[in-house]
């Protein structure tokens, strides 16, 4: 009798439940995926890489998550694919504080609603769910080249005004206890949240700066990388996009940060466009 109700048959049919309940958010957070279409165009970084003359690039079209991945969003994730969970990932792709504000390996709990972008999640765990999305982590100058864009103006990185607004937006937000919420106003693409608080994963992060070794730990290597990011940049002006390079640049693969989330894009030509 005792295992029928305090042991494993009793705990069945409420792990089935769970499953089933993870299973059906995982279907409806999908359903609820929108990309949006980034058409391609000519474009200038404002990261000198080494041996780059920094020439005119031309991005090629591509979709974009018109917002950041969710706690709620990530929570079905994860759900679905064990491996993933906080109790259960393996230490090569995450360290210690991988989701560590949520409350239990299947429980976003006060800290981590299920609105706001999923943070403390790392690099590997960023791909695998874009690829459960049949998309995958945007290249840097494919972020940047979306982030540019203001809600009227595809390249808007010559407005002063503009520049302002977003550090004073950052300075005024940083250190609060939640991140912003995923839905503000849309930029020119329709793409929401390219300026808040939360950092993005991209897929190249680790080549940004061809000096630097993303593996070595240590704060020596931090201070450099922090050193490193403003002497890699065209226009030093621009505080806020060198504060997410600088951040990025000092993490590991593996690493986790509590400013840092990700969105997923997906190549203009995949099927099914404006959908899932």
């Amino acid at each position: 009798m005792s295992d029928l109700f305090g042991g494993n048959l009793f705990m069945q049919p409420r792990l089935r439940l769970l499953a089933t309940a993870l299973s059906l958010a995982a279907s409806c957070a999908l359903a609820d995926t929108r990309y949006v279409e980034v058409p391609g165009g000519a474009f200038r970084s404002a990261i000198k890489s080494s041996g780059d003359s920094n020439d005119t690039l031309v991005v090629a079209p591509f979709r974009m998550r018109e917002r950041l991945v969710t706690n709620a969003e990530f929570l079905a994730f994860v759900g679905g694919a064990s491996r993933w969970r906080r109790d259960r990932v393996a230490a090569l792709f995450a360290t210690p504080g991988y989701l560590s504000r949520w409350a239990g390996p299947l429980d976003p709990g006060p800290d981590a609603p299920p609105d706001e972008p999923v943070t403390g999640v790392s690099w590997f765990a960023a791909r695998a769910y874009c690829a459960s999305e049949q998309a995958r982590l945007p290249k840097w100058i494919e972020w940047e080249y979306a982030a540019a864009a203001d809600e009227q103006h595809r390249d808007a990185r010559e407005d002063g005004a503009r520049q302002a607004r977003l550090l004073t937006n950052l300075m005024m937000t940083f250190g609060a206890p939640h991140m912003t919420p995923v839905r503000q106003r849309p930029n020119v693409y329709g793409l929401y949240g390219m300026h808040t608080l939360t950092g993005e994963w991209v897929d190249d992060y680790a080549a940004l700066f061809a000096d630097t070794d993303t593996r070595n730990p240590g704060n020596n290597n931090e201070l450099r990388l922090c050193g490193g990011a403003a002497l890699a940049f065209i226009d030093r002006t621009d505080y806020t996009l060198m504060m997410r390079v600088a951040a990025l640049s000092a993490l590991k693969p593996a690493d986790s940060s509590h400013s840092v989330g990700f969105r997923c894009i997906k190549d203009s030509d995949t099927d099914n466009k404006g959908g899932s």
